[in-house]
């Protein structure tokens, strides 16, 4: 099962940009069909995250401030669905329309045992 934190604070993206474990935002259109698909088929691959990982769940028809900050900050283009993997600060992989695989983008998280 899918353990969704609601992005809905634009103050939750200096803790997404300084938080030492990797985080995923998913940014989601409500309004969108492509966006439900995108979104159950996501949640359908949830056992392939680690748990350590930080699942940020944006409603974009909501919250669409927070969505250009995203695309401001880490300078990639808004779309919907879209899924980005943020980890050092920086966005080390993003996936946009039926593009979205969590399988590929678990390839690309980097978890550090302590």
């Amino acid at each position: 099962m899918m353990n969704w934190i609601a992005l809905e604070d634009i103050n939750q993206l200096e803790q997404i940009k300084t938080s030492s474990t990797p985080s995923i935002i998913f940014k989601h259109s409500t309004r969108c069909p492509v966006s439900g698909m995108a979104k159950r088929n996501f949640q359908l691959e949830a056992p392939l995250l680690p748990e350590e990982v930080d699942v940020y769940y944006l409603d974009l028809i909501k919250y669409r401030d927070i969505s250009s900050h995203i695309a401001e900050h880490w300078n990639i283009r808004h779309e919907s669905p879209q899924v980005l993997l943020i980890q050092n600060g920086q966005c080390s992989y993003h996936a946009s329309h039926s593009d979205i695989e969590l399988a590929e983008l678990v390839k690309n998280i980097s978890v550090t045992s302590g």
